[in-house]
């Protein structure tokens, strides 16, 4: 039983738990009375929760996807923050960040079913490594504006911040390696593998 409340273990817990409520999900049905999973392209994430509202309940829409897009990113942090004041090594905060990601793709409220982990991963990396998360925001802005195709703007700022990652923090204090923010980048590319399926074949719709 001392394992269970190992302080590590709570806080692994606690990330992947808490990272787990699918906000996109609650607000839409609680606001809106619309399934996002059973509309649009399935996700519970604030792109689907935009384009599904837009038709559905397009006064909420805006106010939904902000209000979805700040909640999943804010998730993965409180975690990350609760052990740093509780002066958790470097390890454990890239860990925490690993299943924050986890948690929102592959959640358990949702039979391990979750979003792409966009704005879960943004979140923790930009505690985490602040500089290159930034630079891919803002790029990830960008492309957004110009392209108008979400999936794509969120892989090509994914690709920025890894590059950014290795020209700002080459070393990565504490750790010593590259490997969580791989793993992060890893999980999100592979949930948006359906998108880049679609962007092959022409067929990804744009959030107008």
């Amino acid at each position: 039983m001392d394992f269970l409340f190992n302080q590590n273990i709570l806080l692994y817990l606690s990330a992947y738990l808490l990272a787990g409520v699918p906000f996109g999900f609650i607000l839409a049905k609680l606001f809106a009375g619309v399934d996002v999973r059973k509309e649009g392209s399935g996700n519970i994430g604030a792109t689907n929760v935009l384009r599904v509202l837009k038709e559905k309940a397009p006064h909420l829409a805006k106010k939904l996807t902000i209000a979805t897009f700040a909640l999943d990113a804010i998730k993965g942090v409180v975690i990350i923050l609760i052990a740093m004041a509780l002066g958790a090594e470097p390890t454990v905060l890239w860990t925490i960040a690993v299943l924050s990601v986890l948690g929102h793709c592959f959640s358990p409220f949702l039979m391990f079913e979750g979003g792409k982990g966009v704005a879960t991963g943004f979140g923790v990396l930009l505690v985490l490594v602040p500089y290159p998360t930034l630079i891919a925001l803002a790029v990830w802005f960008i492309a957004g504006k110009v392209l108008k195709i979400s999936s794509l703007s969120s892989l090509i700022g994914l690709v920025v911040l890894l590059i950014a990652s290795y020209i700002l923090y080459p070393d990565m204090a504490g750790i010593h390696s590259h490997a969580p923010i791989w793993i992060i980048a890893f999980i999100i590319f592979y949930k948006h593998i359906p998108n880049i399926v679609r962007l092959i074949k022409k067929e990804e719709t744009k959030v107008i």
